[in-house]
This record gives C-alpha cells, structure tokens and sequence, in this order.
C-alpha cells in the first residue's frame, strides 16, 4: 500500500510544521514535497524519511511520507515525548509513493 507524501507546511504531531529546505524545484499540491533532513518550525527535527522504502527520490534526495520519523526539535525536554521524535502526521490527501517502510533503518547522513 502507498504512503501519502509529506510536504512543506504539513503538520507534525508536536503541532510544528514542516519547513522544506531540502529542495526547491519538486511540488505536490502546490507545496514543495519534503525529503530527508528538512527540519520543523520548532527548530530541528529533521525527518528521517523512514517510512520511504527506498526508491522513491527527489533530486537525489529520499522523499518524506506521512509517518517518517525525525530526530528531536528544540523543545525535546523528555524523552518519548511528541518533540523528542516530531514525525510527520499530515500530508497530501491525494498523491502516494513507496510501498512501506524499509525492512531496515534509513541513514539519515
């Protein structure tokens, strides 16, 4: 089953937003598609595109889905907490990619 793509603006479940700074070229509902490594309005929080299989890239860069998990933002005080893993929780309601997550961990850099 295909994943919804995160994209600039869409939402974490710590209540930040996503802001794409990864690429600047590649649109999904007239908002630029997120990948790897583009942080949230909290400061930090890089997304880890973990629910990306692997095969789905922009500009040579892994491609955000809905779920991908992210390293802490700004405000991770405790661990477990929504900010000390903000992950997407909000993307397109009508463009999909990748088949889940791969088996393995994505390096995020």
């Amino acid at each position: 089953m295909a994943i919804a793509v995160h994209r600039n603006s869409d939402s974490r479940n710590c209540g930040a937003s996503t802001t794409v700074q990864g690429q600047g070229t590649v649109y999904v509902n007239s908002k630029l598609a997120s990948v790897l490594g583009d942080p949230n309005t909290h400061g930090g929080g890089a997304l880890k595109a973990s629910t990306n299989d692997g095969t789905v890239f922009v500009n040579g860069i892994l491609l955000n889905l809905l779920d991908s998990s992210a390293s802490p933002d700004a405000l991770c005080p405790i661990p477990g907490g929504p900010h000390c893993n903000p992950k997407a929780s909000q993307a397109s309601p009508d463009v999909f990619a990748c088949h889940g997550p791969k088996p393995g961990p994505i390096d995020d850099g």
